[in-house]
Protein backbone atom coordinates (compact mmCIF):
# COMPACT_ATOMS: atom_id res chain seq x y z
CA UNK A 1 0.00 0.00 0.00
CA UNK A 2 1.59 3.59 -0.42
CA UNK A 3 2.38 5.56 2.28
CA UNK A 4 0.45 8.52 1.44
CA UNK A 5 -2.68 6.39 1.95
CA UNK A 6 -1.91 5.13 4.74
CA UNK A 7 -1.21 7.94 6.37
CA UNK A 8 -4.00 9.65 5.12
CA UNK A 9 -6.00 6.62 6.87
CA UNK A 10 -4.59 7.29 9.96
CA UNK A 11 -5.92 8.74 13.33
CA UNK A 12 -4.36 12.17 13.42
CA UNK A 13 -4.38 12.12 17.36
CA UNK A 14 -2.56 8.77 17.76
CA UNK A 15 0.89 9.45 15.82
CA UNK A 16 2.35 6.49 13.49
CA UNK A 17 6.01 5.30 13.51
CA UNK A 18 8.46 4.07 10.89
CA UNK A 19 11.50 2.19 11.00
CA UNK A 20 14.66 2.32 8.98
CA UNK A 21 17.26 -0.80 8.51
CA UNK A 22 20.62 -1.32 6.15
CA UNK A 23 21.47 -4.23 4.23
CA UNK A 24 23.87 -5.95 6.52
CA UNK A 25 27.50 -6.68 5.42
CA UNK A 26 27.36 -10.63 5.91
CA UNK A 27 25.33 -13.52 5.17
CA UNK A 28 24.46 -14.47 8.55
CA UNK A 29 23.91 -10.52 9.27
CA UNK A 30 21.03 -10.66 6.77
CA UNK A 31 19.64 -13.75 8.40
CA UNK A 32 19.35 -12.46 11.69
CA UNK A 33 17.82 -9.09 10.78
CA UNK A 34 15.18 -10.57 8.74
CA UNK A 35 14.15 -12.37 12.57
CA UNK A 36 14.90 -9.04 14.01
CA UNK A 37 12.57 -6.91 11.49
CA UNK A 38 10.05 -9.83 12.19
CA UNK A 39 10.05 -8.98 15.52
CA UNK A 40 9.50 -5.03 15.20
CA UNK A 41 6.86 -5.27 12.98
CA UNK A 42 5.13 -7.13 15.50
CA UNK A 43 4.72 -3.53 17.43
CA UNK A 44 2.93 -2.05 14.43
CA UNK A 45 5.00 0.44 12.26
CA UNK A 46 3.48 1.99 9.39
CA UNK A 47 5.99 0.72 7.35
CA UNK A 48 9.69 0.13 6.97
CA UNK A 49 12.46 1.56 4.98
CA UNK A 50 15.54 -0.33 3.64
CA UNK A 51 18.59 1.97 2.59
CA UNK A 52 20.14 2.52 -0.95
CA UNK A 53 23.97 2.61 -0.58
CA UNK A 54 26.05 5.32 -2.23
CA UNK A 55 26.36 4.62 -5.88
CA UNK A 56 24.23 1.99 -5.54
CA UNK A 57 27.06 0.07 -3.61
CA UNK A 58 24.14 -2.22 -1.67
CA UNK A 59 22.22 -2.37 -4.53
CA UNK A 60 21.59 -6.05 -4.78
CA UNK A 61 20.94 -6.93 -0.75
CA UNK A 62 19.04 -3.59 -0.69
CA UNK A 63 16.72 -4.76 -3.27
CA UNK A 64 16.46 -8.24 -1.62
CA UNK A 65 15.43 -7.63 1.64
CA UNK A 66 13.15 -4.93 0.49
CA UNK A 67 11.54 -7.33 -1.69
CA UNK A 68 11.35 -9.91 1.70
CA UNK A 69 9.82 -7.30 4.02
CA UNK A 70 7.57 -6.30 1.23
CA UNK A 71 6.26 -9.64 -0.31
CA UNK A 72 6.97 -12.42 2.07
CA UNK A 73 6.59 -10.60 5.46
CA UNK A 74 3.67 -8.36 3.98
CA UNK A 75 4.98 -4.77 5.78
CA UNK A 76 4.74 -2.02 3.35
CA UNK A 77 8.32 -1.00 2.10
CA UNK A 78 10.02 2.25 1.27
CA UNK A 79 13.13 2.06 -0.49
CA UNK A 80 15.43 4.66 -0.46
CA UNK A 81 17.32 5.69 -4.00
CA UNK A 82 19.99 7.89 -4.55
CA UNK A 83 21.33 9.83 -7.70
CA UNK A 84 25.30 9.08 -6.39
CA UNK A 85 27.08 7.41 -9.58
CA UNK A 86 23.29 6.70 -10.86
CA UNK A 87 22.36 7.49 -14.65
CA UNK A 88 19.63 7.36 -16.41
CA UNK A 89 19.74 3.24 -16.83
CA UNK A 90 20.45 2.39 -13.74
CA UNK A 91 18.19 4.53 -12.43
CA UNK A 92 15.58 3.00 -14.21
CA UNK A 93 16.72 -0.50 -13.81
CA UNK A 94 16.42 0.40 -10.06
CA UNK A 95 13.05 0.91 -10.35
CA UNK A 96 11.65 -1.76 -12.68
CA UNK A 97 13.27 -4.01 -10.09
CA UNK A 98 11.44 -2.41 -7.42
CA UNK A 99 8.30 -2.48 -9.06
CA UNK A 100 8.59 -6.33 -9.58
CA UNK A 101 9.03 -6.96 -6.02
CA UNK A 102 5.91 -4.96 -5.13
CA UNK A 103 7.42 -2.67 -3.73
CA UNK A 104 5.26 1.00 -3.81
CA UNK A 105 7.18 3.64 -1.78
CA UNK A 106 10.23 5.20 -2.79
CA UNK A 107 12.44 7.85 -0.82
CA UNK A 108 14.00 10.22 -3.47
CA UNK A 109 17.35 11.20 -2.03
CA UNK A 110 20.76 13.03 -3.78
CA UNK A 111 23.32 10.88 -1.77
CA UNK A 112 26.33 11.28 0.04
CA UNK A 113 29.34 11.32 -2.27
CA UNK A 114 30.78 8.05 -3.20
CA UNK A 115 34.10 7.08 -0.67
CA UNK A 116 37.22 8.59 -2.10
CA UNK A 117 35.79 11.51 -3.06
CA UNK A 118 35.61 15.32 -1.51
CA UNK A 119 32.76 16.65 -3.68
CA UNK A 120 29.46 15.21 -4.62
CA UNK A 121 29.71 15.03 -8.63
CA UNK A 122 27.01 13.16 -10.84
CA UNK A 123 27.99 11.16 -13.65
CA UNK A 124 24.74 11.85 -15.46
CA UNK A 125 23.52 15.65 -14.96
CA UNK A 126 20.25 14.32 -15.11
CA UNK A 127 20.10 13.57 -12.03
CA UNK A 128 22.04 16.14 -9.69
CA UNK A 129 19.52 16.60 -7.03
CA UNK A 130 16.68 14.52 -5.23
CA UNK A 131 14.29 16.47 -7.45
CA UNK A 132 15.61 15.25 -10.75
CA UNK A 133 14.80 11.41 -9.53
CA UNK A 134 11.53 12.65 -8.40
CA UNK A 135 10.39 14.36 -11.92
CA UNK A 136 11.76 11.27 -13.63
CA UNK A 137 9.53 8.86 -11.63
CA UNK A 138 6.60 11.08 -12.56
CA UNK A 139 7.58 11.67 -16.05
CA UNK A 140 7.21 8.06 -16.32
CA UNK A 141 3.85 6.47 -17.46
CA UNK A 142 5.23 2.87 -16.01
CA UNK A 143 6.42 4.52 -12.55
CA UNK A 144 4.11 7.25 -11.91
CA UNK A 145 1.31 5.40 -10.58
CA UNK A 146 3.52 2.86 -8.91
CA UNK A 147 5.38 4.83 -6.81
CA UNK A 148 4.88 7.11 -3.72
CA UNK A 149 7.46 9.51 -3.50
CA UNK A 150 9.22 10.80 -0.77
CA UNK A 151 12.11 13.69 0.02
CA UNK A 152 13.87 15.27 2.81
CA UNK A 153 13.90 18.30 4.66
CA UNK A 154 16.76 19.41 6.99
CA UNK A 155 15.66 21.57 10.16
CA UNK A 156 18.97 22.28 11.00
CA UNK A 157 20.50 22.89 7.57
CA UNK A 158 21.54 20.64 4.80
CA UNK A 159 25.11 19.41 5.65
CA UNK A 160 26.33 20.26 2.63
CA UNK A 161 25.16 23.81 1.93
CA UNK A 162 24.74 26.86 4.10
CA UNK A 163 21.60 28.09 2.89
CA UNK A 164 19.04 30.63 4.41
CA UNK A 165 16.68 28.77 6.38
CA UNK A 166 13.85 30.50 3.66
CA UNK A 167 16.29 28.92 0.89
CA UNK A 168 15.87 25.65 2.39
CA UNK A 169 12.05 25.19 2.42
CA UNK A 170 11.98 26.80 -1.06
CA UNK A 171 14.00 23.73 -2.02
CA UNK A 172 11.70 21.87 -0.52
CA UNK A 173 8.38 23.28 -2.24
CA UNK A 174 9.43 22.91 -5.63
CA UNK A 175 10.31 19.01 -5.04
CA UNK A 176 7.01 18.66 -3.27
CA UNK A 177 5.46 20.58 -6.20
CA UNK A 178 7.39 18.26 -8.88
CA UNK A 179 5.08 15.20 -7.29
CA UNK A 180 6.89 14.06 -3.99
CA UNK A 181 4.17 12.78 -1.77
CA UNK A 182 5.42 12.81 1.64
CA UNK A 183 8.39 14.13 3.59
CA UNK A 184 11.02 12.65 6.35
CA UNK A 185 13.20 15.10 7.57
CA UNK A 186 16.53 14.28 8.67
CA UNK A 187 18.23 13.33 12.19
CA UNK A 188 18.34 16.54 14.32
CA UNK A 189 19.57 16.22 18.44
CA UNK A 190 19.72 18.37 21.34
CA UNK A 191 24.00 18.23 20.92
CA UNK A 192 24.93 20.19 24.73
CA UNK A 193 22.55 18.57 26.64
CA UNK A 194 24.02 15.01 24.73
CA UNK A 195 27.46 16.00 25.01
CA UNK A 196 27.03 16.76 28.82
CA UNK A 197 25.75 13.43 29.76
CA UNK A 198 27.99 11.30 27.47
CA UNK A 199 30.48 12.63 30.43
CA UNK A 200 28.96 10.70 32.73
CA UNK A 201 30.99 7.72 31.41
CA UNK A 202 28.57 5.04 31.83
CA UNK A 203 27.78 3.69 27.87
CA UNK A 204 24.56 1.90 29.37
CA UNK A 205 23.34 5.44 31.19
CA UNK A 206 24.39 7.26 27.76
CA UNK A 207 21.76 4.62 26.07
CA UNK A 208 19.55 5.39 29.00
CA UNK A 209 19.70 9.11 28.22
CA UNK A 210 19.15 8.62 24.31
CA UNK A 211 15.84 6.89 24.46
CA UNK A 212 14.60 9.69 27.38
CA UNK A 213 15.60 12.29 24.86
CA UNK A 214 14.19 10.56 22.23
CA UNK A 215 10.78 10.23 24.06
CA UNK A 216 10.77 13.98 25.47
CA UNK A 217 11.35 15.17 21.87
CA UNK A 218 8.66 12.62 19.99
CA UNK A 219 6.12 14.06 22.96
CA UNK A 220 7.00 17.49 22.48
CA UNK A 221 6.56 17.31 18.64
CA UNK A 222 3.35 15.50 18.59
CA UNK A 223 1.64 17.21 21.04
CA UNK A 224 -0.26 19.38 19.00
CA UNK A 225 -0.92 16.91 16.32
CA UNK A 226 1.18 19.29 13.33
CA UNK A 227 3.34 15.86 12.86
CA UNK A 228 1.97 12.67 11.71
CA UNK A 229 4.85 10.54 12.06
CA UNK A 230 8.12 9.80 13.71
CA UNK A 231 10.95 7.44 11.69
CA UNK A 232 13.54 5.58 13.41
CA UNK A 233 17.01 5.19 11.70
CA UNK A 234 17.20 1.33 14.12
CA UNK A 235 21.03 0.64 12.72
CA UNK A 236 19.64 -2.39 12.63
CA UNK A 237 19.39 -2.81 16.56
CA UNK A 238 15.75 -2.98 17.92
CA UNK A 239 15.92 -3.04 22.18
CA UNK A 240 16.09 0.96 22.39
CA UNK A 241 13.67 1.55 19.56
CA UNK A 242 11.39 -1.15 21.60
CA UNK A 243 11.61 1.21 24.81
CA UNK A 244 10.98 4.42 23.10
CA UNK A 245 7.82 2.97 21.77
CA UNK A 246 6.74 1.22 25.45
CA UNK A 247 7.47 4.70 27.02
CA UNK A 248 5.36 6.73 25.07
CA UNK A 249 2.94 3.94 24.99
CA UNK A 250 2.33 3.69 20.89
CA UNK A 251 2.84 -0.29 21.07
CA UNK A 252 -0.72 -1.07 22.40
CA UNK A 253 1.41 -3.33 24.67
CA UNK A 254 2.54 -2.70 28.10
CA UNK A 255 5.57 -1.81 29.38
CA UNK A 256 7.49 -4.35 31.47
CA UNK A 257 6.72 -4.68 35.11
CA UNK A 258 9.45 -4.24 37.52
CA UNK A 259 10.76 -7.02 39.39
CA UNK A 260 8.63 -7.37 42.35
CA UNK A 261 8.62 -9.47 45.39
CA UNK A 262 7.37 -13.12 45.95
CA UNK A 263 5.17 -12.74 49.50
CA UNK A 264 6.47 -16.01 51.04
CA UNK A 265 4.48 -15.85 54.09
CA UNK A 266 1.16 -14.52 55.50
CA UNK A 267 2.64 -13.07 58.28
CA UNK A 268 4.00 -9.61 59.03
CA UNK A 269 5.52 -7.80 56.62
CA UNK A 270 6.20 -4.20 55.39
CA UNK A 271 3.56 -3.04 52.38
CA UNK A 272 3.81 0.57 50.05
CA UNK A 273 1.92 2.78 51.79
CA UNK A 274 -2.13 2.87 50.51
CA UNK A 275 -1.59 5.03 47.84
CA UNK A 276 0.64 2.92 45.85
CA UNK A 277 -0.46 -0.02 44.07
CA UNK A 278 0.87 -3.11 46.06
CA UNK A 279 0.89 -5.16 43.32
CA UNK A 280 3.74 -3.45 41.39
CA UNK A 281 5.86 -4.46 44.03
CA UNK A 282 4.89 -8.32 45.40
CA UNK A 283 3.07 -11.27 44.39
CA UNK A 284 1.92 -14.15 45.77
CA UNK A 285 3.69 -17.62 44.89
CA UNK A 286 1.18 -19.30 42.84
CA UNK A 287 0.97 -16.14 40.97
CA UNK A 288 4.72 -15.99 40.30
CA UNK A 289 4.92 -19.39 39.51
CA UNK A 290 1.71 -19.19 37.17
CA UNK A 291 3.21 -15.96 35.51
CA UNK A 292 6.53 -17.49 34.63
CA UNK A 293 4.53 -21.10 33.28
CA UNK A 294 2.05 -18.73 31.30
CA UNK A 295 5.59 -16.87 29.95
CA UNK A 296 7.78 -19.50 29.03
CA UNK A 297 4.71 -21.65 27.40
CA UNK A 298 4.31 -18.36 24.67
CA UNK A 299 8.18 -17.79 23.67
CA UNK A 300 8.06 -17.95 19.76
CA UNK A 301 10.02 -20.50 18.62
CA UNK A 302 13.20 -19.44 17.21
CA UNK A 303 14.99 -21.68 14.91
CA UNK A 304 16.73 -19.04 12.40
CA UNK A 305 18.54 -16.69 13.97
CA UNK A 306 22.40 -17.25 14.09
CA UNK A 307 24.27 -15.31 16.80
CA UNK A 308 23.68 -16.29 20.22
CA UNK A 309 20.48 -17.60 20.13
CA UNK A 310 19.05 -17.70 23.71
CA UNK A 311 15.34 -16.97 23.21
CA UNK A 312 15.46 -14.42 25.96
CA UNK A 313 18.58 -12.04 24.40
CA UNK A 314 17.44 -12.55 20.96
CA UNK A 315 16.05 -8.76 20.78
CA UNK A 316 19.81 -7.48 23.13
CA UNK A 317 22.65 -9.50 22.67
CA UNK A 318 24.41 -7.49 19.85
CA UNK A 319 23.18 -4.39 21.98
CA UNK A 320 26.69 -2.55 22.34
CA UNK A 321 28.05 -2.93 18.38
CA UNK A 322 31.36 -2.18 18.03
CA UNK A 323 32.13 -1.46 14.60
CA UNK A 324 34.18 -4.32 12.80
CA UNK A 325 35.10 -5.71 15.88
CA UNK A 326 31.89 -6.87 16.62
CA UNK A 327 29.91 -9.82 15.83
CA UNK A 328 29.37 -10.97 12.01
CA UNK A 329 26.82 -12.44 12.87
CA UNK A 330 24.89 -9.48 14.26
CA UNK A 331 23.08 -7.41 11.66
CA UNK A 332 24.53 -4.22 12.99
CA UNK A 333 28.12 -5.31 12.36
CA UNK A 334 30.52 -3.34 10.61
CA UNK A 335 30.43 0.51 10.50
CA UNK A 336 27.94 2.47 12.30
CA UNK A 337 27.23 4.66 9.16
CA UNK A 338 25.39 2.91 6.96
CA UNK A 339 25.30 5.12 4.35
CA UNK A 340 28.90 4.36 3.50
CA UNK A 341 30.89 6.30 5.71
CA UNK A 342 32.86 9.72 5.33
CA UNK A 343 34.63 10.11 2.18
CA UNK A 344 38.55 10.42 1.96
CA UNK A 345 39.03 14.36 2.12
CA UNK A 346 41.63 16.46 0.05
CA UNK A 347 42.98 18.24 3.43
CA UNK A 348 43.55 14.77 5.34
CA UNK A 349 45.43 13.53 2.14
CA UNK A 350 47.84 16.88 1.95
CA UNK A 351 48.11 16.40 5.57
CA UNK A 352 49.28 12.69 5.07
CA UNK A 353 52.19 14.83 2.88
CA UNK A 354 52.27 13.10 -0.45
CA UNK A 355 54.13 9.88 -0.06
CA UNK A 356 56.70 8.72 -2.12
CA UNK A 357 58.59 5.97 -1.04
CA UNK A 358 58.26 3.23 1.87
CA UNK A 359 59.76 5.01 3.97
CA UNK A 360 57.70 7.83 3.74
CA UNK A 361 55.13 5.56 4.92
CA UNK A 362 56.73 4.85 7.85
CA UNK A 363 57.13 8.21 9.07
CA UNK A 364 53.83 8.93 8.47
CA UNK A 365 52.74 6.36 10.76
CA UNK A 366 55.27 6.86 13.44
CA UNK A 367 54.16 10.44 13.39
CA UNK A 368 50.62 9.56 14.17
CA UNK A 369 51.84 7.70 16.77
CA UNK A 370 53.82 10.39 18.37
CA UNK A 371 50.81 13.23 17.98
CA UNK A 372 52.39 14.65 14.71
CA UNK A 373 49.63 14.80 12.81
CA UNK A 374 45.61 13.88 13.61
CA UNK A 375 44.90 11.18 11.66
CA UNK A 376 45.98 8.50 8.69
CA UNK A 377 43.59 6.61 6.12
CA UNK A 378 43.15 4.11 8.50
CA UNK A 379 43.03 5.75 12.11
CA UNK A 380 40.31 9.02 11.51
CA UNK A 381 41.28 9.69 15.20
CA UNK A 382 44.29 10.47 17.50
CA UNK A 383 45.83 7.62 19.28
CA UNK A 384 43.38 6.58 22.17
CA UNK A 385 44.50 6.81 25.51
CA UNK A 386 45.07 2.73 26.01
CA UNK A 387 47.17 3.16 22.93
CA UNK A 388 49.47 5.19 24.53
CA UNK A 389 50.01 2.34 27.20
CA UNK A 390 51.42 0.24 24.36
CA UNK A 391 53.13 3.18 21.81
CA UNK A 392 56.67 1.91 22.93
CA UNK A 393 55.66 -1.83 21.43
CA UNK A 394 53.81 -0.01 17.90
CA UNK A 395 56.53 2.38 17.43
CA UNK A 396 58.99 -0.70 17.73
CA UNK A 397 56.89 -2.54 15.21
CA UNK A 398 56.16 0.35 12.60
CA UNK A 399 59.74 1.20 12.91
CA UNK A 400 60.23 -2.22 11.02
CA UNK A 401 57.94 -1.35 8.94
CA UNK A 402 54.85 -2.89 10.29
CA UNK A 403 52.40 -0.20 9.90
CA UNK A 404 50.25 -0.55 12.67
CA UNK A 405 46.27 0.14 11.82
CA UNK A 406 44.94 -1.32 15.35
CA UNK A 407 45.81 -2.81 18.83
CA UNK A 408 45.02 -3.27 22.63
CA UNK A 409 46.75 -3.73 25.63
CA UNK A 410 46.14 -6.68 27.44
CA UNK A 411 43.65 -6.03 30.81
CA UNK A 412 42.82 -8.03 33.50
CA UNK A 413 39.80 -6.99 35.60
CA UNK A 414 39.70 -3.23 35.27
CA UNK A 415 36.75 -1.26 36.39
CA UNK A 416 34.24 -0.33 34.21
CA UNK A 417 34.42 3.01 35.63
CA UNK A 418 38.06 3.43 34.39
CA UNK A 419 38.72 6.40 32.69
CA UNK A 420 41.16 4.33 29.75
CA UNK A 421 39.48 0.74 29.29
CA UNK A 422 36.25 1.32 30.87
CA UNK A 423 33.31 0.79 29.18
CA UNK A 424 29.50 -0.29 29.79
CA UNK A 425 27.20 0.21 33.21
CA UNK A 426 28.91 0.88 36.32
CA UNK A 427 29.98 -1.47 39.02
CA UNK A 428 31.26 -3.91 36.38
CA UNK A 429 34.85 -5.18 35.22
CA UNK A 430 36.05 -5.28 31.59
CA UNK A 431 38.77 -7.43 30.46
CA UNK A 432 40.80 -7.55 26.84
CA UNK A 433 43.49 -9.96 25.48
CA UNK A 434 46.09 -8.28 23.63
CA UNK A 435 46.34 -8.35 20.28
CA UNK A 436 47.67 -5.91 17.20
CA UNK A 437 46.78 -5.23 13.21
CA UNK A 438 49.87 -3.93 10.83
CA UNK A 439 50.53 -3.96 7.31
CA UNK A 440 53.88 -6.18 6.08
CA UNK A 441 55.09 -8.08 3.33
CA UNK A 442 54.89 -11.53 2.16
CA UNK A 443 58.01 -12.69 3.12
CA UNK A 444 57.35 -11.22 6.77
CA UNK A 445 53.84 -12.92 6.65
CA UNK A 446 55.85 -16.54 6.22
CA UNK A 447 58.26 -15.43 9.15
CA UNK A 448 55.17 -14.96 11.66
CA UNK A 449 54.05 -18.04 10.87
CA UNK A 450 57.46 -20.02 11.43
CA UNK A 451 57.17 -18.18 14.98
CA UNK A 452 53.74 -18.74 16.29
CA UNK A 453 54.65 -22.46 15.13
CA UNK A 454 57.70 -22.51 16.79
CA UNK A 455 57.04 -20.31 20.03
CA UNK A 456 53.52 -19.50 19.73
CA UNK A 457 52.41 -22.70 22.39
CA UNK A 458 48.59 -22.68 21.72
CA UNK A 459 48.28 -18.83 23.40
CA UNK A 460 48.50 -16.81 19.49
CA UNK A 461 46.03 -17.17 16.85
CA UNK A 462 46.72 -14.99 13.75
CA UNK A 463 45.10 -14.39 10.24
CA UNK A 464 46.53 -12.79 7.36
CA UNK A 465 44.91 -11.56 4.25
CA UNK A 466 45.85 -9.93 0.74
CA UNK A 467 44.12 -7.97 -1.68
CA UNK A 468 44.08 -11.04 -3.71
CA UNK A 469 41.68 -13.20 -1.87
CA UNK A 470 44.53 -15.22 -0.03
CA UNK A 471 43.66 -15.61 3.68
CA UNK A 472 46.20 -17.65 5.76
CA UNK A 473 46.03 -18.26 9.51
CA UNK A 474 45.74 -21.01 12.26
CA UNK A 475 42.60 -20.44 13.72
CA UNK A 476 40.22 -23.16 13.36
CA UNK A 477 37.31 -22.92 10.78
CA UNK A 478 34.32 -21.90 12.92
CA UNK A 479 36.21 -20.47 16.17
CA UNK A 480 36.01 -17.00 17.15
CA UNK A 481 38.25 -14.90 19.81
CA UNK A 482 36.69 -12.65 22.31
CA UNK A 483 39.31 -10.34 23.09
CA UNK A 484 37.11 -7.70 24.91
CA UNK A 485 34.41 -8.83 27.57
CA UNK A 486 32.96 -6.87 30.59
CA UNK A 487 30.99 -8.11 33.39
CA UNK A 488 28.06 -6.33 35.02
CA UNK A 489 25.66 -6.65 37.56
CA UNK A 490 22.59 -8.36 36.68
CA UNK A 491 23.93 -9.02 33.33
CA UNK A 492 25.62 -12.33 31.48
CA UNK A 493 28.88 -11.75 30.49
CA UNK A 494 28.95 -9.09 27.14
CA UNK A 495 31.56 -9.72 24.51
CA UNK A 496 32.01 -6.65 22.43
CA UNK A 497 34.96 -7.24 20.41
CA UNK A 498 35.58 -10.04 18.87
CA UNK A 499 38.09 -11.42 15.76
CA UNK A 500 37.15 -14.27 13.86
CA UNK A 501 37.67 -15.05 9.89
CA UNK A 502 34.52 -13.35 8.63
CA UNK A 503 34.75 -10.09 10.07
CA UNK A 504 38.55 -10.09 9.25
CA UNK A 505 37.99 -11.15 6.50
CA UNK A 506 35.67 -8.41 5.84
CA UNK A 507 37.85 -5.61 7.66
CA UNK A 508 40.76 -6.61 4.66
CA UNK A 509 38.41 -5.37 2.29
CA UNK A 510 37.61 -2.30 3.20
CA UNK A 511 41.24 -2.34 4.17
CA UNK A 512 42.82 -2.54 0.81
CA UNK A 513 40.47 -0.26 -0.54
CA UNK A 514 41.61 2.38 1.87
CA UNK A 515 44.51 1.77 -0.41
CA UNK A 516 43.18 2.25 -3.48
CA UNK A 517 41.17 5.36 -2.03
CA UNK A 518 43.96 7.03 -1.34
CA UNK A 519 46.10 6.41 -4.67
CA UNK A 520 42.59 7.66 -6.47
CA UNK A 521 43.65 11.52 -5.51
CA UNK A 522 47.14 11.44 -7.51
CA UNK A 523 47.51 10.94 -11.32
CA UNK A 524 47.91 8.07 -13.06
CA UNK A 525 52.18 7.47 -12.94
CA UNK A 526 52.85 9.74 -10.49
CA UNK A 527 55.43 8.44 -7.75
CA UNK A 528 52.40 8.48 -5.26
CA UNK A 529 50.27 6.35 -6.91
CA UNK A 530 52.77 4.11 -8.14
CA UNK A 531 53.31 3.96 -4.03
CA UNK A 532 50.81 3.07 -2.81
CA UNK A 533 49.22 0.77 -5.53
CA UNK A 534 52.06 -1.04 -5.39
CA UNK A 535 51.50 -1.18 -1.15
CA UNK A 536 47.87 -2.36 -2.27
CA UNK A 537 48.82 -5.37 -4.53
CA UNK A 538 51.78 -6.61 -2.22
CA UNK A 539 51.04 -5.98 1.19
CA UNK A 540 49.32 -8.17 3.13
CA UNK A 541 46.77 -7.40 6.38
CA UNK A 542 47.98 -9.32 9.98
CA UNK A 543 46.01 -9.73 12.91
CA UNK A 544 47.75 -11.26 16.04
CA UNK A 545 45.81 -12.06 19.35
CA UNK A 546 47.52 -13.43 22.15
CA UNK A 547 45.33 -14.98 24.28
CA UNK A 548 46.95 -14.22 27.77
CA UNK A 549 44.66 -11.50 29.23
CA UNK A 550 46.59 -11.81 32.28
CA UNK A 551 50.28 -11.17 31.42
CA UNK A 552 50.58 -7.74 29.82
CA UNK A 553 53.39 -8.43 28.14
CA UNK A 554 52.92 -11.13 26.69
CA UNK A 555 51.74 -9.99 23.01
CA UNK A 556 54.50 -7.88 23.10
CA UNK A 557 57.01 -10.81 24.38
CA UNK A 558 56.36 -13.17 22.00
CA UNK A 559 56.80 -10.24 18.98
CA UNK A 560 60.31 -9.23 20.09
CA UNK A 561 61.39 -12.37 21.30
CA UNK A 562 63.97 -13.07 19.12
CA UNK A 563 65.14 -9.35 19.66
CA UNK A 564 66.59 -9.64 23.02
Amino acid sequence: MKLIDKIASQNPNHPFYTFEFFPPRTDQGFENLIARISRLCALNPLAISITWGAGGSTRERSLELAGLTQTEYSVDTVLHLTCTNMERGSVNDALTAAKAHGIQNILALRGDPPRGKEEWIPIDPNFQHAIDLVKFIRSSPELSDQFCVGVAAYPDGHPDSHLDPDVELDYLKKKVDAGADFIVTQLFYDVDRFLEWVKTHDDQLVKDYGVKLAVEMIQRITKENVVPGVHFCTLNLEKSVQRVLELVQWTGTTPPHHNRLIAETAGAMIHPPPCVDGTEFMITPITATNTATIGLANLPASDTEAGRGELNNAASWDDFPNGRFGDFKSPAFGNQDPWGGPAMRSEEVSQWRHPKTLEDLTQLFLDHLHSKIATTPFSPTALSPESLLILQHLEKLTKRGWWTVGSQPAVDGASSNDEVFGWGPRYGYVFQKGFVEFFCNAEEVDAIEKIVEERGKGWVHWFAGDVKGECRGNVPEGDRNAVTWGVFPGQEITQTTIIEKESFLSWKDEAFSIWADWASFYRPGSPERTLLEGVRNERWLVSIVHHDYKNVDALWTFLFDEES
